[in-house]
């Protein structure tokens, strides 16, 4: 029998091409791949776009697995990363936008991205380390720092958390740890106090939480030795919008000149908090 004569028996014409396959959709891959997919999209884009497509879409990303799995990808955390992580979503998140919130804060800058809110004696100066009887600092990264005078000088930095990228539920529900720190040093020869206010606020500017501890005198004849000033905000109020962090003293001799303590190496960083529950529904603490 020849091949036209087995096309003609089996019902098909000879000169017709073989039936199609059927086309697979995306959906239809196993779960698993579909996931490692979606760890390879911008995060923003998962949640704006991809999320809305449907409801497999839907489910795959919010499931906790493909925000861990972009971590890893992304080198937020290591394949033996054995701490508890209340929402890995959330963490990721913070992951991101992790940074220092104040900018300039070890005067290379100049008094640049401060406010200056008092310029006694003889005004806030800039100084490279170690400085006239001073000490250098523990980070060699660290080449500059600001000081003050024989009259108060104080400076400020107001952070609005929207405008860095932190959004209402983050703050409001997670209430992320918020780390403050700040370094300070007086001269050898020469006394001083060292302030320092931090005010977590809402978003007309009502204070919710604030760190300021009784300023900070240092004698005459020390060890010019840098100080680090660390605070850690948890589980405050919520309706946080805004932090204002503001800092500086004055020298204790009243001498011309800059004597008074030394500021620098400034931060601010919205931390992920891995244990702690979330917010009640009715924002009480």
């Amino acid at each position: 029998m020849t091949r036209s004569s087995q096309a003609t028996d089996s019902g098909l014409c000879a000169s017709c091409p073989a039936p199609a396959m059927a086309p697979v959709t995306i959906n239809e891959l196993p779960e698993n791949i579909l996931l490692e997919l979606f760890t390879h999209v911008p995060a923003r884009q998962l949640l704006l776009h991809c999320r809305l497509v449907c409801s497999l879409w839907r489910d795959l990303i919010d499931l906790m697995t493909l925000w861990k799995r972009k971590c890893l990808c992304e080198g937020f955390i290591t394949k033996d990363w054995d701490q508890p992580v209340a929402d890995w979503k959330v963490f990721y998140f913070l992951c991101t936008l992790r940074r220092n919130l104040l900018h300039n804060p070890c005067a290379e800058e100049d008094m640049g991205s401060w406010r200056i809110d008092s310029n006694g004696g003889d005004r806030w100066k800039v100084e490279s380390l170690p400085g006239d009887h001073g000490t250098d600092f523990p980070d060699p990264n660290v080449q500059k720092y600001f000081v003050t005078s024989y009259g108060m000088c104080l400076k400020s930095q107001l952070v609005d958390l929207k405008a860095e990228g932190y959004w209402e539920e983050l703050l409001d529900t997670f209430r992320p740890d918020i780390v403050v720190k700040d370094w300070f040093a007086p001269r050898s020869d020469c006394g001083c106090a060292y302030h320092i206010r931090v005010q977590l606020t809402s978003a007309d500017y009502i204070v919710l939480a604030s760190f300021e501890p009784p300023p900070v005198i240092i004698h005459q004849w020390n060890d010019a030795k840098w100080t680090e000033v660390s605070h850690t905000f948890s589980d405050y109020p919520p309706g946080v919008r805004h932090i204002l962090f503001q800092h500086g003293g004055q020298d204790t001799h009243f001498w011309a000149g800059w004597y008074g303590p030394r500021v620098t190496n400034s931060s601010i960083i919205i931390s992920h908090k891995t244990t702690r529950s979330l917010a009640p529904a009715d924002g009480s603490a």
